[in-house]
This record gives structure tokens, C-alpha cells and sequence, in this order.
């Protein structure tokens, strides 16, 4: 990263947090630039008590009781005044940066939410979570600096101007001093940039680790590859503290140089403003004003410190959020609205071709019809496209060519509301939040009162597990369900999915860890139980798929045939032999 880039990308990332807060920048702001005027007035203030009030003391013996009391209350004014700007300079930069700070998370889930499960596969959930904490946090860390940073530049120009009408010998201690204090934060600037970039990379990288290691820990436990996984994880983690250890070598030479500028200033001013006082061109006064105003310029020059060595992170950090604020792939949702009433839906697949991000087509002119009220199996080989049909009919992907279409209405032309409401989507794998179990049925819909609740968990055959639970629908499950079998996760989510009482209401191997007794009760039980309308089903089991009405047999990502189960039995060869294994393998089992 080039000195013109780190400076130009890190004002753009400044020039935005002013933007996004004006009102908030404008107090912060203007407290600090109230508090640099009063330092520097302060410094003539003290030169002038220690001109007009000290010396003639000294000099006398004897000390004037109202002058005294003048110059204190002076300087006790003067203090309080500081002290409100130093409130509001605080307050204010505090609140820019937090205010930005959530924002921008809401920003950044929101854009999580609305970009196509085909984006989310191509970003590790780790990545993800530390775009939304750690590089948020780094993209606005110069809002906390920036208001006391651009005080501080009127202070110095302010210093500048008073040491030049005060002499010019103590001014030239200024000009030499200001700039090198530039120049210092602009090198580590420039040197760090890179370094900060790699972190913010490597906190991603960890946090994708973490993750992965946490979903995976019984899998890694029951291979017995905790050496392996820590070992994995530590070559990262490694990697991430030798790149912050080389910022902080970096610091521990920048900020003693920084520390020590203003006070080799103050030196300077003293050694210089020794020679003029002798010489008869300042008094004790001007060398007083001059050297406090030296003292004081420690904490302000670090509010610029602060903001120049945080850029190149803000910029690494910005440029990370940038990238999922600027993602392409969101669904555009249409204004049409296909209700009627809460009858079944019929969806209708016409000519639908579908390839994963531009690869080989995983579904190939796939037509077939699930009329209303009617129970489809979907059926076929592993590969043969089944949950891409699922993903299709439930709109979380649109096909490449031909239509998806609910009651006749191309499902792109729905609003997401009218789609949400007609159908309810029971994904292969099971989630389960870490709530109450009423909660994880409703999940924050409003109008579905307990009654319902109970309803829907009567045809998940999920009532009697849920009685048993210690507080009934108020049982806390824990982080993914942990308190629950996987089979009762599984039908704890279609009872999710029942309580909305969908149209059409869309199965993708959602019974798999329940026993068969258990899932032929489920589907009886969305057959004649009026829970549901419409119902399509990816199944395995010959009893499941003998239950439907209708059979849509997928080959190769085509449709090999359609009709019912005993049909396809004596004129699909390929489907009885699918078919007729998976008994051959329940019998085993």
C-alpha cells in the first residue's frame, strides 16, 4: 500500500464517519477546538500571572491579595471552560464512533440476510463474523480520534501564530518541530499499513478456524484429531500474533519518538528563549507562555498520533466490510401477492435449468406439477439435484432458465412476505436456536397464540417429548438444541414450519432421523390433519414415497419419470432398483 493510497483511502473512511454523524462530529469538534484555544490562551494567561504577579511578589516581598485573586480566578475560569469543551470533545467522539459502529453491524447483517445461499457458500461463517465485530470495529476506531485530531491542528497553527508575535526565534522551534511530528506519524503510516491489512486477513482466517473447530468439536473428538485441529489452529493464530507483534515493534519506536518531540521542544524553547531574554528581545512572561505552551502540546499532538497510526487498519477494515456491503447476488422480490384465502397451492416447474455459480447444470429442463392439496415425492439417486429443486421451489435460488411458478404466479414476481406466508421450507439439516422451545415454534410471528403452538407440535409428532420437558414450552434448549435428539430437532423444525400453516409446505429429507413408525405418523397426520396444504417431499424410505400421491423420479439432474409408486416400479427399472436397496438396507439396519 502506497503513502498516497494509505492517506487518501484513510481521509476517504474519515470523510465518511463525518458524513454519517455531522451533528455528533460538530460537538466533538467543537469542544475540542474550544479546549485548544483555551490551552493556548492558557499558556499566555500563565505568562502573564507569572509577569505580572509572581515576579513583582518576588521582588517586593509582598503580595497584592486582589491581584492575586484576580489571577486565580482567572485561572480557575479558564479550567472550568476547559473543562466543558474536554466534556463535550470526549462525549461526542465517543458517541460518533459507537453510533457508527452499530449502524454499520446492522448494515452488514441486514446485507448477510439479503444476499442468496449460493454467496453465503463462498464465504467461510468465521470470515463473516469477523467482518461484522472485528473489522467494523477497526473501520470507525478514527471516529473516536478525529474531531480532537483536527482541534489539535488549529492549536498547532494557533501555537504557530502566537510564538511569531511573541519571536520569531522561539517560532522557528515550531516550524522545526511540528513537521517532524507529521513526518513520524506519516512513516508509520506508511510501514504499517500492509501489517494491518494481513491482521485484519488473519482475524478473519481465526475466527473462520474457531468456528469450524466448534461445529466440528465432536467430529474432531471421535477421530481422536485434537492434536491435529490445535496444531491447525495454532499455525494461524501464530501467524496472526507474529503480524501484531511486528505493528507493536513498530509503536514501541514511533510513540517514545512522539512522546518525546514536544518535550525536546520545550527544551528547545527554553535553551533559545534563555538566549533572547538575555539579549533583551522577550521578558520572563514570553519565555513562561512559550515553554507551557510547549508542555501542553503532549496529548493533543497524540490525538493526531492516534489518528494517523489507526488509518491504515480503519482502511484494511473498510475495505473488508466494503466487500459484503458491495456483494452482488441479492434477490429482487416482486409486488404480486398469490393468496387464496388458505387454500393449497399448486407449484408448477416448467423448463427449469439451474447451474451452481456458472458450473456444470445440476438440473436440466426439469418440469413437473404438485397440484393442490396433493402429497409429491421427490425421489432419485444422491446428486441427481433433489435439494436444488428444494431450494428452487422454496426461493432461496432462482433457475438460470425456464420458471417456478405458485397458483400460475412466477415465484419472482411475489413479494417476500407472500412467499414466506404460502411457503414453509423444512431444511435437511435441522436448527434449533438456543431458546424456549415456544419460541423456536414461533419464531417471533405474531398471531400464533399457544393453541397453535401445541397444534403444530401434535403433527410433528413432537407433543409428548415437549410434556416431558421440565418447563414444558418455557424449556430453554441451549445453543442449537443441544438438550434434544436429533430427532426431535427434526421435528421440532417442522413443527416450525406447520405452525405458520404454509400453502405449500416443502420437505427436504426432514424425517431422516426420526424412526419410520414415527414419520409415517407425521405424514398422515399433514394428510388428513388440514395443517397444511400442498405438501413435496424429498424421500427415501419406500413407505414415505408410497404414502404420495404423485412420484417425481430425478436422474442426473433431469426427470426420468413421473407417476405413482406402484407404477414406477414395473416400468422404471433404474427407480425399483433405487428403491427396492433402501428397503434392502432398513431391513439390515
Amino acid at each position: 500500500m502506497t503513502r498516497r493510497t494509505v492517506l487518501s483511502d484513510g481521509m476517504g473512511v474519515v470523510l465518511r464517519a463525518v458524513r454519517g454523524e455531522p451533528r455528533v462530529f460538530a460537538v466533538s469538534v467543537g469542544g475540542a477546538s474550544l479546549v485548544a484555544l483555551l490551552t493556548v490562551g492558557g499558556a499566555f494567561l500563565v505568562g502573564k500571572v507569572i509577569a505580572g504577579v509572581a515576579v513583582p511578589a518576588m521582588e517586593r516581598g509582598k503580595v497584592d491579595a486582589g491581584v492575586l485573586a484576580a489571577a486565580a480566578a482567572a485561572l480557575v475560569g479558564l479550567s472550568l471552560l476547559k473543562v466543558a469543551g474536554i466534556y463535550c470533545r470526549r462525549l461526542g467522539s465517543m458517541y460518533m464512533q459507537l453510533r457508527l459502529q452499530a449502524s454499520y453491524r446492522r448494515r452488514i447483517i441486514r446485507r448477510y440476510l439479503s444476499l442468496p445461499p449460493a454467496w453465503h457458500r463462498r464465504n467461510a461463517t468465521g470470515e463473516l463474523l469477523s467482518t461484522a465485530s472485528s473489522d467494523v470495529d477497526a473501520a470507525w476506531t478514527p471516529a473516536g480520534s478525529v474531531g480532537y485530531a483536527m482541534a489539535t491542528v488549529v492549536l498547532l497553527v494557533s501555537a504557530l501564530v502566537a510564538l511569531f508575535l511573541t519571536d520569531w526565534a522561539l517560532a522557528l522551534v515550531g516550524v522545526v518541530l511540528f513537521p517532524t511530528l507529521f513526518g513520524v506519524f506519516e512513516a508509520f503510516s506508511r510501514r504499517s499499513a500492509p501489517r494491518y491489512r494481513r491482521s485484519q486477513q488473519l482475524r478473519g482466517e481465526v475466527s473462520a478456524l474457531a468456528h469450524e473447530s466448534f461445529d466440528g468439536a465432536m467430529v474432531v473428538k471421535a477421530m481422536g484429531r485434537e492434536e491435529f485441529q490445535t496444531a491447525r489452529f495454532a499455525v494461524k493464530v501464530n501467524e496472526l500474533r507474529d503480524v501484531l507483534i511486528s505493528v507493536g515493534r513498530m509503536r514501541g519506536i514511533c510513540d517514545p519518538v512522539v512522546e518525546s518531540l514536544p518535550t525536546a521542544g520545550m527544551l528547545a524553547v527554553l535553551v533559545v528563549g534563555g538566549w533572547r531574554l538575555r539579549s533583551g528581545a522577550i521578558d520572563v512572561g514570553d519565555l513562561v507562555s512559550a515553554a507551557f505552551l510547549f508542555a501542553m502540546l503532549g496529548a493533543p499532538v497524540r490525538a493526531i498520533g492516534w489518528l494517523l497510526t489507526s488509518l491504515p487498519r480503519a482502511v484494511a477494515g473498510w475495505d473488508r466490510m466494503s466487500a459484503v456491503l458491495d456483494a452482488t447476488g441479492e434477490m429482487t422480490y416482486g409486488t404480486g401477492v398469490s393468496v387464496a384465502g388458505r387454500a393449497a397451492a399448486e407449484l408448477r416447474f416448467d423448463q427449469v435449468t439451474f447451474a451452481h455459480d456458472g458450473d456444470r447444470p445440476v438440473l436440466r429442463e426439469v418440469s413437473f406439477t404438485v397440484p393442490a392439496g396433493a402429497t409429491v415425492a421427490l425421489v432419485g439417486p444422491t446428486g441427481s439435484g433433489k435439494s436444488s429443486v428444494v431450494s428452487l421451489a422454496a426461493r432461496l435460488i432462482d433457475p438460470d432458465l425456464g420458471t417456478v411458478r405458485l397458483d400460475g404466479a412466477d415465484l419472482r414476481s411475489l413479494r417476500a412476505a407472500a412467499l414466506a406466508d404460502a411457503i414453509g421450507l423444512v431444511p435437511q439439516l435441522s436448527f434449533v436456536f438456543d431458546d424456549t422451545v415456544r419460541a423456536n415454534v414461533t419464531l417471533g410471528r405474531t398471531g400464533i397464540d399457544d393453541a397453535q403452538v401445541w397444534a403444530a407440535l401434535r403433527v410433528a409428532q413432537a407433543e409428548e417429548f415437549v410434556r416431558r420437558l421440565a418447563d414444558g414450552l418455557d424449556t430453554v434448549l441451549g445453543e442449537r438444541g443441544v438438550l434434544l435428539s436429533g430427532g426431535q430437532r427434526q421435528r421440532l423444525t417442522l413443527a416450525r414450519a406447520v405452525a405458520g400453516r404454509p400453502r405449500l409446505l416443502v420437505l427436504d429429507d426432514a424425517t431422516s432421523a426420526v424412526d419410520p413408525a414415527v414419520e409415517s405418523a407425521i405424514l398422515a397426520a399433514l394428510r388428513d390433519g388440514g395443517a397444511t396444504g400442498s405438501v413435496l417431499i424429498v424421500a427415501h424410505r419406500p413407505a414415505t414415497i408410497a404414502a404420495a400421491d404423485l412420484v417425481v423420479f430425478l436422474v442426473d439432474g433431469r426427470v426420468a419419470a413421473t407417476g405413482s409408486h406402484a407404477e414406477l416400479l414395473a416400468t422404471e427399472p433404474a427407480y425399483a432398483s433405487l428403491v427396492t436397496a433402501t428397503q434392502r438396507a432398513e431391513v439390515f439396519s
